[in-house]
């Protein structure tokens, strides 16, 4: 049987919240048990660079995601779970797609245009002030983490579907002048992913400040959902579950039956303070299990890195030979064998 190879990169940035989870964390983990897919899991670090001056904390939150995704049951038989900065062939190949990428194709980056537009609307005499390589060429570098492993499939978010357009356009150009070497990868776009909001309403994300860490300690976790903001509705007056915090993070938690529960119980007028109870508990429960794992690898360190190292070298196992390939295509494989 011929798997569909899917690959997702996560930045290590960050700490892993509950919007992470449910959005794509989760997803991610129940595609790594699918037998009829070969998924591809790395952590992005030289990605992180891009945003991120700051060692200690891309090292960091490399720790927290890999244990994070081990905790959750990532399976790694049969995924490939490795670390990008373990994988020097994708610097290799992103000189080479480099190479044949237009800039143009380049200029028209979200990314980078959005960077000039906020240089030009604050006066700047030049519009690039500020503006890294590593910005500019992101699309590229991210072409050779899809390219590298011939990947048919790449889960994304509405706003990275240009890169992987940007990707395809990189392989055609490629394959027209060395061959046929690069299968064209294709977005995969869930229109019904779920997006939590935050503790003040707006997406949850760690540019907002506004998110609630997946493996809080329970203390913790109690005051931040205590935080999240509510309407002033008193106790005993009907609540609406549109556009609630509490309702949407519940019920991406919950299971039908617990929805249609719940959704009776804001109809009765819940209160605030009770449902951030009952949410609390809910999550709790629900990732106690989960979080005992994640802190026992927080303590073991060296079986994450373990873990990377196997992935790696599952990774390497492709990624060394179609590099031999492909420094024969482009001319730069030794002259005498």
């Amino acid at each position: 049987m011929t798997k569909t190879i899917v690959l997702t990169g996560i930045t290590t940035t960050g700490t892993p919240h509950l919007g992470n989870y449910v959005g794509a964390i989760r997803p991610a983990i129940a595609a790594s048990k699918d037998p009829s897919v070969a998924p591809f899991y790395f952590l992005a670090d030289y990605h992180a660079l891009i945003k991120c001056q700051e060692p200690e904390r891309i090292r960091l939150s490399s720790l927290e995601i890999a244990a994070t995704w081990l905790a959750l049951g990532l399976d790694t038989s049969n995924a490939v779970f490795y670390r990008q900065s373990d994988i020097p062939e994708i610097l290799e190949l992103s000189w080479m797609l480099s190479c044949v990428a237009s800039k143009g194709l380049l200029n028209r980056a979200h990314a980078y245009k959005a960077a000039v537009a906020d240089n030009e609307q604050s006066g700047e005499n030049d519009a690039d002030k500020g503006i890294t390589m590593g910005l500019f060429s992101y699309p590229i570098l991210m072409a050779a983490d899809i390219l590298l492993f011939n990947v048919h499939k790449v889960p994304v978010g509405k706003d990275q579907i240009q890169h992987i357009e940007m990707a395809r356009d990189i392989a055609g150009r490629f394959n027209h002048i060395y061959g046929e070497h690069f299968v064209i990868p294709e977005a995969v776009i869930d229109e019904h992913g779920a997006t939590l909001a935050g503790l003040d309403g707006r997406k949850m994300s760690k540019s907002y400040n506004n998110t609630i860490p997946l493996f809080e300690p329970e203390k913790k976790l109690r005051k931040l959902i205590n935080k999240i903001k509510t309407n002033s509705l008193e106790p005993g007056e009907p609540k609406d579950t549109e556009g609630c915090t509490l309702f949407s993070i519940y019920k991406s938690f919950a299971t039908p039956a617990e929805v249609t529960a719940i959704s009776q119980r804001y109809a009765e007028g819940i209160a605030w303070g009770e449902m951030k109870q009952v949410l609390f508990e809910h999550i709790n429960e629900h990732i106690t299990p989960a979080r005992e794992r994640y802190e026992a690898l927080l303590n073991a360190p060296e079986h994450i890195e373990q873990q990377l190292q196997e992935g790696a070298e599952k990774a390497r196992a492709i990624s060394v030979p179609f590099m031999k390939e492909l420094r024969k295509a482009v001319g730069i494989s030794r002259i005498f064998p």
